[in-house]
């Protein structure tokens, strides 16, 4: 072995370069405080060797980043914890840094002869900072795209060439996949590059002028190693445990779409980068925070000094601390400055958190992008991920697009979609039903006037009703139920604030429906199990397979018991015309041709209260979504529908 070393030493010079190495002399001895320089190399080799892995499997294009980040986290084996290592470290890293800085220029190891040396550290701290912000992006989600928007934006801000700059950045004029692959050469091509050859540099420049002894008189003089290096890798070891305690912390909420590690553990994916739909939560990660709760304070055409001229003059005092600590005088203020700028940025940071912990609108927002992301990954996993890319699992989704059309086309300012807080007839969950025969009070089939009466809204325990029916668990037998309840038909719920509050419908109810014998009793519950099951809900599938018998008694008691068809069509029964046809109600195709055009002859012909014909609003892709959303028509994992006593979908901020 040892010819073998002499040979190789002999050919390279590697054995005396070793030995140079860990045989520097350490003025007063081995100190914890100057181990930062050799943590930061230790994170640095880390994100190397991990980025290296993960760009194995990344695909850097708008259609498939999302998708192969998704592989890595949920599918490859370990790769959660492989991105986990990468994004944790290189926010450890930007701790590091700091800490780095303050010890270099509490140390004084800033001045002559080190000038050139504490200069490429800040050019080091610039492109560390540089990948950070580079690397937030390749993910392709919400919040990295969002993010990223909002800081690529600041680069319009420089007087004459910030434009063009920003369109060199960002590819183009607008945001999209050319912005990601130039990210992404930067991220993994250029910057890199450009930290390797300044670490070179900056460590070749440590090794001529070596260590700046903080208390020379403290202690004897020591060697590198092993006292220093002992020290620099009990150091490395405990940044290596802190990333791996962040990584194994659960970092997003347990669901019921958990299956992996990947779901809890690790670095967070949001939901796909949507360009048309923003995100109302963006904030740069923490380590940029503090310039976001800056920028507040200078709004309008005064953006320039809080986003360029003030860090740019903070950066070039930095730049000059070697100058001006030449005198005792000036190294304190050196310290103070350093100090106080650590504080400021500090102190910016709690500032930003607190003020978006006091944002309802924006913990609405996370609350929101959270469920998308959730969402996102179900489909993922349960459905694959189109051709069209991972963009189009939430486009295409009723549940998640639902709430959004419901509230972006103005369906919210006439009809509610919340559960009947204050009702007179709370029909039981249709999953009791489905357990057999039950009594009148909890059967969502018995007559509403069987239902015990509520006492009468006063218009605080209901939201009150914005001029059309409630909307959710529309069609569903205990909606109808409700509806054909004497007590609710006229109330805020239903018909209370349209013009047919006083029509014949609700006549028919509270004075026909509310005085039936008990054979008519039973036939209006066959009927609102009948007209139900005209809508083929999702949520009501295995009910309606069981009580066939009961459909078919229903479908009479509408056609000829009740006389529902001499206003309303069912069937062959009854003409258009003078009240919405009930053939299919509920249905898709019934509640599309609705949404398109209420007042066509086949619903509310010239009785139409002011819903307008979103068939010449809308597209039939986003009638197609709504409809959908309405009926509780979605993927679930095993048909998991939400029951009756909580929203089919989440409400829309």
């Amino acid at each position: 072995m040892k010819m073998l070393r002499d040979w190789i030493n002999d050919r390279t010079g590697l054995g005396d370069l070793m030995h140079e190495a860990l045989y520097e002399r350490i003025p007063g001895g081995s100190r914890w405080r100057y181990v930062w320089g050799s943590t930061l190399v230790f994170a640095f080799s880390t994100q190397l060797i991990t980025g290296f892995f993960l760009w194995l499997f990344y695909s850097p294009s708008s259609q498939t980043a999302w998708e192969s980040v998704y592989y890595i986290q949920y599918e490859l084996s370990g790769g959660w914890l492989l991105r986990g290592l990468h994004h944790f470290m290189a926010q450890v890293m930007v701790v590091l840094l700091a800490l780095h800085l303050m010890q270099v220029v509490i140390d004084g190891a800033y001045r002559a002869p080190r000038e050139v040396n504490f200069w490429t550290g800040l050019l080091l701290m610039q492109v560390a900072l540089g990948l950070s912000l580079t690397g937030y992006l390749l993910p392709w989600d919400q919040k990295g795209f969002w993010a990223t928007k909002v800081a690529t934006n600041l680069m319009g801000v420089v007087p004459k060439i910030g434009p063009a700059l920003q369109q060199l950045v960002v590819g183009g004029n607008d945001y999209g996949h050319h912005t990601l692959t130039h990210f992404f050469a930067l991220h993994a091509g250029l910057l890199p590059a450009l930290l390797i050859g300044l670490l070179v540099i900056h460590l070749a420049l440590f090794r001529r002028h070596g260590i700046t002894a903080s208390h020379p008189e403290a202690g004897p003089d020591q060697m590198f190693w092993p006292d220093q290096v002992l020290k620099d890798a009990v150091a490395a070891l405990a940044v290596l445990c802190v990333v791996l305690a962040l990584v194994l912390w659960p970092a997003a909420v347990r669901s019921e779409a958990f299956t992996s590690p990947g779901d809890v553990l690790g670095a967070d994916l949001g939901a796909p980068a949507d360009p048309a739909s923003p995100y109302a939560a963006a904030r740069p990660e923490w380590y940029f925070l503090f310039l976001y709760q800056f920028l507040k304070y200078f709004p309008g055409e005064a953006e320039l000094y809080g986003a360029i001229v003030i860090p740019g003059g903070v950066l070039l005092v930095l730049f000059l601390m070697p100058f001006v600590g030449r005198w005792r005088l000036g190294h304190g203020f050196n310290v103070a400055l350093l100090l106080a700028l650590m504080v400021g940025i500090v102190g910016l940071t709690v500032v930003a958190v607190r003020e978006d912990r006091a944002d309802a609108a924006y913990r609405e927002a996370v609350e929101q992008a959270h469920r998308d992301a959730q969402r996102a990954k179900q489909l993922a996993r349960h459905q694959g991920i189109p051709v069209g890319g991972a963009l189009t699992l939430l486009r295409n989704d009723p549940k998640t697009q639902g709430p959004r059309l419901f509230e972006a086309h103005g369906c919210s300012s006439c009809h509610l979609y919340e559960p009947f807080t204050h009702t007179t007839a709370q029909a039981a969950p249709a999953s009791q039903a489905a357990n057999g025969p039950a009594d009148t009070a909890s059967d969502p089939s018995a007559t509403p006037s069987d239902q015990p009466a509520a006492e009468p809204n006063d218009g605080q325990t209901q939201p009150p009703a914005l001029g059309a029916p409630n909307l959710y668990g529309f069609a569903s037998r205990e909606w109808i139920a409700a509806l054909l309840d004497p007590a609710q038909v006229a109330g805020p719920n239903f018909f209370g604030r349209t013009k047919h509050a006083e029509g014949e419908m609700v006549d028919f109810v509270q004075e026909t429906l509310a005085d039936l014998d008990d054979e008519s009793r039973q036939a209006l519950s066959d009927a609102i199990i009948a007209l139900s099951a005209e809508a083929h809900l999702p949520a009501q599938r295995e009910l309606d397979q069981r009580d066939q018998q009961r459909i078919s008694q229903g479908r009479v008691a509408i056609a000829e018991t009740l006389g529902c068809t001499d206003c309303h069509r069912f069937h062959d029964a009854g003409e258009l015309g003078s009240a919405p046809d009930l053939t299919g109600y509920g249905s898709r195709e019934w509640l599309i041709g609705v949404i398109r055009n209420p007042a066509h002859e086949r619903f509310y012909g010239e009785n139409n209260d002011r819903m307008p014909a979103f068939g010449k609003r809308i597209t039939d892709r986003e009638i197609g979504l709504l409809a959908d959303w309405l009926r509780g028509d979605w993927f679930e994992p095993d048909d998991n529908r939400p029951s009756s006593d909580e929203p089919p979908a989440e409400k829309a901020p």
